[in-house]
């Protein structure tokens, strides 16, 4: 940093050399996670630059470097900015793509349709968006893919984080940029439900950041995902053990990350028991990303954390708190954000509503690819469903929740699934899944019809089974192949589909 500051001064620099230092000098900066210093440094150069394409080039860097600081005074004035000048551009070069992959990410962050989000992210990817170009960054192609993860496809986001860590090894890059690779192909195999993989990649990836420095936004992230994982997989003490290494959750970073770490934070408090503890965290969380207007319960879900932290001891603003949380994914539109609502909102309520809230949140995770909330579901659902006196339901959710839980390498969940069983007077049978990730011959033509615009009715009759299974059918073709509906008919028809499905090794050393 000091040799290109330094650079930066020197009197009659070429603009196209000038445009280079300024911009390795504020990629310098940002990866030691001193982002104002780096919105700073391209915003001066805004003002001094009299190309026009040198001026778009400095104003997509200053709002990926503003979108990333976690002190951004006016983020409401910088959507407004960014959706009007998207709107002007074409893609026609790599600085119009990246102002369209910004307005991508920002539409998903702020809870805007998932359908606007993935219509600016079609338009950035254009003619490609490379991960090693030396004029441009790698953060705008990864925020590209994550948008596709957040949309219920993160299939195809996998396949573009393949595409990138490829880039990143041929070029013998081994810093932050394959840490990150790493590390949110992690992110994206447990957004999947792949547990044992995500962990494995992650870990790779935080072998990588150490070797980066400390304290620094590849870190950041692996950790707070590290963390998320272990939660899931019911390594609650392991997690901890993890966050008291580093003193996560005692700093705040200065870049916006992703998980957030102060809401990861909260969830191991939750996890520990630690209810007031997780609230006091949560509640500062809404303070922080409120006004920024980043509301999106898929990418951030603050509120649903809180109404579980609240639930016991305010229990009118835990419902009122997962109502609007509910609201805000229906307004996003995906599958997997309104079922994980509809989950939260069941464990505030409780009883017979709770009971039919299960049932609908379940009945959206089988219309998404996030197989480990649908375990969740599958197996809370049946566990109400014991307690209802219904055995031969809660049967059916109680073997289906275990057979996805086993799948997914959620150990906590199989045991209890395994006790609400044992409970029911029931005992694990032979599991009907085979693990593999490989469409049947059944799963690819019911993949097929559904893209045909065929319903569950007519599917039914033609394989002459019931439009439930029919369900069952189609969940595990979204689960397998990453994706929703909506992005089933890409995926099912391109070539990339074995190569989505086949898992990375994790890296070495």
């Amino acid at each position: 940093m000091n040799h290109l500051r330094a650079a930066l001064e020197e009197h009659e620099l070429e603009p196209a050399l000038r445009e280079t230092i300024t911009y390795k000098l504020a990629q310098a900066l940002a990866h030691s996670d001193r982002l104002g210093e780096a919105a700073q440094v391209v915003a001066a150069e805004v003002q001094r630059a009299t190309n026009a394409r040198t001026r778009l080039r400095m104003q997509a860097e200053q709002f990926m470097y503003n979108a990333f600081r976690a002190d951004e005074q006016d983020s409401p004035a910088r959507s407004r900015l960014l959706a009007k000048l998207a709107d002007h551009v074409t893609g026609r070069d790599m600085a119009e793509r990246y102002i369209l992959g910004l307005r991508a990410w920002d539409a998903m962050v702020r809870g805007e349709s998932a359908q606007t989000a993935l219509h600016y992210a079609e338009q950035a990817l254009g003619d490609g968006l490379p991960w090693t170009d030396e004029e441009w960054g790698f953060e705008v192609p990864v925020i590209v893919a994550l948008t596709f993860m957040y949309c219920d496809q993160p299939g195809r986001a996998e396949e573009l984080f393949h595409q990138g860590i490829a880039e990143c090894e041929r070029k013998g890059w081994r810093g932050a940029h394959l840490s990150f690779g790493y590390t949110l192909l992690g992110y994206i195999r447990y957004r999947r439900g792949r547990l044992a993989e995500a962990e494995d990649l992650v870990h790779g990836g935080l072998r990588i950041a150490h070797r980066v420095g400390q304290r620094v936004p590849a870190q950041w992230f692996a950790i707070g995902i590290l963390i998320e994982i272990l939660l899931a997989r019911g390594r609650v003490n392991e997690a901890q053990e993890l966050a008291d290494t580093y003193s996560y959750g005692d700093v705040v970073p200065n870049a916006v990350v992703y998980p957030d770490s102060q809401t990861v934070h909260s969830e191991l408090l939750l996890a520990r028991g630690l209810h007031r503890d997780a609230e006091h965290q949560l509640t500062a969380v809404g303070r922080r990303l409120e006004p920024r207007g980043m509301r999106n319960p898929a990418w951030c879900p603050w509120q649903l954390h809180l109404a579980r932290a609240i639930a016991l001891t305010d229990r009118p603003r835990a419902i009122a708190l997962a109502d609007e949380a509910l609201q805000r994914a229906h307004d996003f539109g995906t599958e997997s954000a309104i079922g994980q609502a509809l989950f939260c909102k069941a464990e505030v309520v409780g009883g017979a509503e709770g009971m039919k809230l299960l049932a609908e949140a379940v009945r959206h995770f089988e219309r998404s690819p996030s197989a480990y909330e649908l375990a969740q579901a599958l197996v809370e659902h049946g566990a109400a469903l014991r307690r209802a006196g219904l055995p031969q339901d809660a049967a059916d959710r109680l073997y289906r929740g275990l057979d996805s839980a086993l799948h997914c390498g959620a150990e906590s969940l199989v045991a209890r699934a395994r006790d609400e069983l044992s409970a029911a007077g029931l005992r694990p049978l032979q599991l009907r899944s085979s693990g593999t990730d490989t469409l049947t011959t059944q799963e690819r033509a019911v993949a097929e019809w559904v893209v045909q615009g065929w319903t569950k009715d007519r599917i039914a009759v033609e394989l002459g089974t019931q439009p439930p299974d029919v369900s069952r059918l189609l969940s595990g073709v979204y689960r397998k192949m990453g994706t929703d509906r909506n992005g089933l008919a890409r995926l099912l028809g391109s070539e990339g589909v074995a190569a989505v499905l086949q898992p990375p090794a994790a890296p070495e050393g």
